[in-house]
């Protein structure tokens, strides 16, 4: 898309700025439709009535939320200059890119837009462990957990150290593995949208999903809250398969989850309900 809207503007594909402050703002775009969609949503219209689905149940300072969007904010001048140079050695043919799909299968295609997603998984969940040592979390992790009652605005808030190895895993799998740029585009919505999602703070899934036999390896918002607010547990991402296999899950992740279900309804709510009951 960004490049897209380069070729709009002949004379400029070439220069290094103009690609940068694209995907800069593209990038900032993209969080503000996604978070404060959210935000507005869940934290604004939606306040009072949903409150008994809010994990932790209070709301951030408006501080907190200030110091989120301003590092989300360096977080996206990191990742867009790392994705310009990182459209430099496409260009220099460093990369395994391709864009004809009749170099691959379709079923290539889609396969490694999952092997994506589940190598971003991993990779996520071995280096925010990392990030967790004691002089890393010091140093660098501990801007993130600056939030720990998050919103969807602290979905990208980094330090630019732990933001250049968020990105990081990307630039050397173009080199290593073909990928198609639908492929990279595609892995970036879904894990932006599921970024968001686990930084929302209301929890949006139904009773019973982390005990489900399938539905048990994905994460829920409460299992990232809990994260936040614990500080050392529920390091996964998208899946729950290393926290289990590890053994890194808290021990009343699924009492927390079930607890919030067992909330009362507003007395609007209930009275509507009881009004269509006996209708």
């Amino acid at each position: 898309m960004v490049a897209a809207l380069l070729h709009l503007f002949p004379g400029i594909e070439d220069m290094f700025f103009v690609k940068w402050l694209f995907t800069a703002l593209f990038m900032t775009m993209r969080y503000a439709v996604f978070a404060g969609g959210l935000f507005l949503l869940f934290y604004i219209w939606k306040r009072k009535d949903w409150f008994y689905r809010k994990v932790q149940q209070k709301f951030p300072e408006k501080k907190r939320i200030v110091h989120e969007i301003r590092y989300s904010l360096s977080s996206f001048v990191i990742f867009s200059l790392m994705a310009t140079l990182m459209g430099l050695l496409v260009k220099a043919g460093y990369t395994k890119i391709y864009l004809d799909f009749s170099e691959h299968s379709i079923w290539y295609f889609l396969g490694s837009t999952v092997l994506l997603i589940i190598i971003h998984d991993t990779y996520f969940y071995w280096t925010h462990r990392a990030m967790h040592h004691p002089k890393l979390f010091k140093t660098v992790h501990k801007v993130h957990h600056m939030s720990n009652d998050p919103t969807p605005w602290a979905a990208f808030s980094f330090h630019p150290i732990e933001a250049v190895v968020e990105f990081g895993f990307l630039p050397i799998l173009v080199v290593l593995m073909p990928l198609h740029p639908i492929a990279i585009a595609l892995f970036s919505l879904y894990s932006i949208s599921l970024n968001v999602m686990g930084h929302l703070g209301f929890e949006v899934l139904p009773s019973g999903f982390t005990k489900h036999k399938v539905f048990k390896w994905f994460n829920t918002t409460t299992h990232h809250n809990m994260h936040h607010k614990m500080v050392k547990c529920n390091y996964g991402l998208y899946y729950n398969f290393w926290d289990r296999i590890m053994k890194t899950n808290h021990a009343k992740y699924d009492e927390t989850f079930e607890a919030i279900h067992s909330r009362p309804r507003p007395e609007k709510d209930a009275q509507q309900n009881l009004a269509h009951s006996s209708a």
